[in-house]
C-alpha cells in the first residue's frame, strides 16, 4: 500500500481497496503510484538535492537539509552525504545517486602487513560502527598499518590528510610501497590527484570544494587537528561516506574533539600505552627529578607570579580551562592591568621552565646516558640554542629549515648523532628515529603533549632495559602543580 506519495511536490492521498459508491474513484492496483525521483549531486562542498521544492525540504526533516534561496534548490553539507543517503533509503524515497561516481570502479589493492591483534580489533570496531570513527593508539603502535588495511579492504578512491610535509612524504612512500596504483599529492609544491591521494590539512581545505565529490574514503592522520576552526572544512566539504581518524590523543582540553566526532565519527577503539608496553611497545619508566630555583630566580618568580595571582583575585577570574585563559588574553587588549598580569605570568613561566638547575641537571643526565639515543624536549627556542651551545647538541626548532632538519634526523637515525634537542617540533607530525631516552625539561604540561613525547621512545629497540623518560620539574612552582595533576 502507498497511503501517501509525492506527485510534482504535492502530497496526494492514494486510497487502497473499495471506495464509496458514486465517488468516481475505483481501486488502486498493486503497482506503485507516480513518484518524483530525487537526484543527489556533489556541488561546491554540498550535496545538491534536485526534485524537492522548498516545502518538501523543510517537511521531510532530512539530515541537515536546508533550502538554498539563491540556488532555489535543497542542499545538505557534503559530510552528511552518507546520513542523507541512508535516510532516503530507509524512508523508501527513490533517488538517483550521482555523488562520488568514481567509487563505482573498485581498486584492486592488497598489502604485505600481518596485523597485530589490537590492529585487527581496531579495524573490526571501525567496521561495526559503519566505517566511520576514530582509532586512538599510542605513537609507535602502527596507526598507519590500520589505515592501509582499511584502504585495501574498501578499494575505493581515498584521500589521506596529514598535518605536515614530513608526514606527507612518509605516507606517500608507504602507500606507493604497499599498493600498485598511482598516489597523488596535494601540498609540498605538488597538486596531482590520483586514485589514492595524500594531502596536508592546508591543501585539503583549499582543494575540498573542487575534489570533495571524488573520494569514497577519507583518512585523517592526527585527527585532533580537525578540532581547529580553520581545518574543519577539510572534512565538512568532502562527501566521502567512509571516514577514519587516527590519533594518539583524541580528547582536546578545549572540548573540540566533539566537533571531530561529528565530522569523522566517535572514538571506536583505543589502546593505552600500558596495554601494549612490553610486547608491542618498549617497556618504560618515568622518573621525575625536582630541582630548586636559585635565590635570584625565586625572587623574580614570586614577584611575577604574585602580580598575576593578585590580578586574578581582584577580577574574580579563575583559570580552570583554556577558554578562561582566552578571556584573560582578550581582556588584556583594553585593560592595562590585565596586560600587566599576562606579561607577569609569562615571565614567571619562563623563569621556572628555563631554570639554571635544569640546565645543570641535563648535563648529568647526558653524561649518565652517553651510550643511549636521547631526545631533549623544551618549551622555548632560546633554551634549545642555549643547550645546543653548552652541550654541543644538534638543535631542531621551528626556525630549522626542512633540509637541515631532515639531515639531523637522518644522522640521528644512522648513529652519527646520539642526541638532539628540540622545542615542540618533534612532538608529532615528524618521523622520528628510534630513541630510548627522553628528557622533558619543559612543556605545556598537558596530557596530550606528555603522551606524544613519551611515544617517541616507545618503539621496541635491541637495547637492554626499559625506555626512560625524565621529567625535570622546578619545585614549589605552578609547573610542579600541573605535573602533579597530570600524574
Amino acid at each position: 500500500p502507498y497511503p501517501q506519495s509525492k506527485v510534482r511536490g504535492h502530497a496526494v492521498d492514494w486510497p487502497i481497496g473499495p471506495v464509496a459508491p458514486g465517488s468516481g474513484r475505483g481501486y488502486i492496483c498493486a503497482a506503485a503510484p507516480p513518484a518524483v525521483v530525487l537526484a543527489l549531486r556533489y556541488e561546491d562542498g554540498t550535496i545538491r538535492i534536485d526534485g524537492l521544492d522548498e516545502s518538501d525540504a523543510n517537511a521531510e526533516s532530512l539530515p541537515d537539509v536546508a533550502w538554498d534561496d539563491r540556488g532555489l534548490v535543497a542542499r545538505a553539507p557534503a559530510y552528511r552525504y552518507a546520513d542523507l543517503r541512508d535516510a532516503l533509503t530507509e524512508r523508501g524515497i527513490a533517488f538517483e545517486n550521482e555523488v562520488a561516481t568514481s567509487t563505482d570502479s573498485r581498486l584492486s589493492l592488497s598489502h604485505a602487513y600481518d596485523l597485530r591483534a589490537y590492529q585487527a580489533a581496531a579495524i573490526a570496531a571501525w567496521r561495526e560502527a559503519g566505517e566511520r570513527g576514530v582509532v586512538e593508539l599510542p605513537t609507535g603502535a602502527g596507526k598507519t598499518v590500520v589505515a592501509v588495511d582499511a584502504v585495501a579492504a574498501l578499494g575505493v578512491p581515498t584521500l589521506v590528510v596529514v598535518p605536515t610535509i614530513d608526514l606527507l612524504d612518509q605516507w606517500r612512500r608507504e602507500l606507493e610501497t604497499e599498493f600498485d596504483v598511482a598516489v597523488g599529492q596535494f601540498g609540498g609544491g605538488e597538486q596531482t590527484q590520483a586514485p589514492i591521494t595524500v594531502s596536508t590539512y592546508d591543501s585539503a581545505y583549499l582543494r575540498a570544494e573542487d575534489v570533495g565529490g571524488d573520494f569514497g574514503f577519507i583518512v585523517f592522520d592526527e585527527v585532533h587537528h580537525l578540532g581547529g576552526e580553520g581545518y574543519r572544512d577539510a572534512a565538512r566539504l568532502v562527501a566521502a561516506p567512509a571516514r577514519l581518524g587516527l590519533t594518539a590523543t583524541f580528547e582536546r582540553p578545549d572540548g573540540a574533539h566533539e566537533v571531530v566526532a561529528d565530522l569523522v565519527g566517535p572514538k571506536v577503539y583505543e589502546a593505552a600505552v600500558d596495554d601494549l608496553a612490553g610486547e608491542h611497545l618498549a617497556d618504560y619508566e618515568i622518573r621525575r627529578i625536582e630541582v630548586a630555583l636559585g635565590p635570584d630566580e625565586r625572587a623574580a618568580y614570586e614577584d611575577a607570579q604574585g602580580t598575576f595571582v593578585e590580578y586574578l583575585k581582584r577580577s574574580n577570574l579563575s583559570l580552570r580551562s583554556g577558554s578562561d585563559y582566552r578571556k584573560l588574553v582578550m581582556r588584556s587588549g583594553n585593560d592595562p592591568k590585565a596586560r600587566e598580569a599576562l606579561l607577569a605570568k609569562q615571565r614567571a613561566r619562563r623563569i621556572m621552565m628555563n631554570a639554571d638547575a635544569k640546565v645543570a641537571t641535563l648535563g648529568r643526565l647526558l653524561d649518565r646516558h652517553r651510550d643511549d639515543r636521547t631526545i631533549v624536549f623544551t618549551a622555548h627556542t632560546d633554551l634549545v640554542y642555549r643547550l645546543s651551545e653548552r652541550y654541543l647538541l644538534p638543535a631542531i626548532t621551528s626556525e630549522t629549515g626542512t633540509g637541515e632538519r631532515r639531515e639531523i634526523l637522518e644522522r640521528f637515525r644512522d648513529g652519527t648523532y646520539s642526541r638532539v634537542v628540540t622545542a615542540n617540533v618533534l612532538d608529532e607530525g615528524v618521523d622520528v628515529p628510534d630513541a630510548n631516552v627522553a628528557v622533558v625539561l619543559a612543556g605545556s604540561g598537558s596530557e596530550r603533549e606528555f603522551t606524544q613525547r613519551l611515544g617517541r621512545i616507545l618503539r621496541p629497540t635491541e637495547g637492554d632495559g626499559p625506555a626512560l623518560l625524565y621529567e625535570v620539574v622546578t619545585e614549589e612552582t605552578a609547573e610542579e602543580r600541573v605535573a602533579d595533576r597530570r600524574r
